[in-house]
């Protein structure tokens, strides 16, 4: 099994910046894909972000279209840290963030681990 542990959500001013970690540990090499999602307070989650652990043909990172050129995700050389830099934030963006790990098992289809969620909370 994979675990996840997000760290660097906090209180932030309107236009300010944070960076979430998350390191995963366990059965890593089974992670297809690395993800941040996020859940507001009234609404369902949302994915954010995602980047491929390993290099594919096409797109390599996904981005919701509300955090485009404000976030960027990358991850460390082992592709086992995730991180999300999130600049110019905006009260919009408050919210628990959530890291998690798409899963491929062989001959399954694939499901999203996901780790115990960080707060964000950006003030007006």
């Amino acid at each position: 099994q994979v675990q996840l542990v997000e760290s660097g959500g906090g209180l932030v001013q309107d236009g300010g910046s944070l960076r979430l970690s998350c390191a995963a540990s366990g059965r890593t090499l089974s992670m297809r894909r690395l993800a941040w999602f996020r859940q507001a307070p009234g609404k369902e989650r949302e994915l954010v972000s995602w980047i491929n652990r390993i290099y594919q043909t096409g797109n390599n990172t996904y981005y919701v279209d509300s955090v485009k050129g404000r976030f960027a995700i990358s991850t460390d050389n082992d592709k086992t840290t995730v991180y999300l830099q999130m600049n110019s934030l905006k009260p919009d963006d408050t919210a628990v963030y959530y890291c998690a790990a798409q899963i491929w098992p062989m001959g399954g289809s694939s499901y999203y681990v996901y780790g115990q969620g960080t707060q964000v909370t950006v003030s007006s």
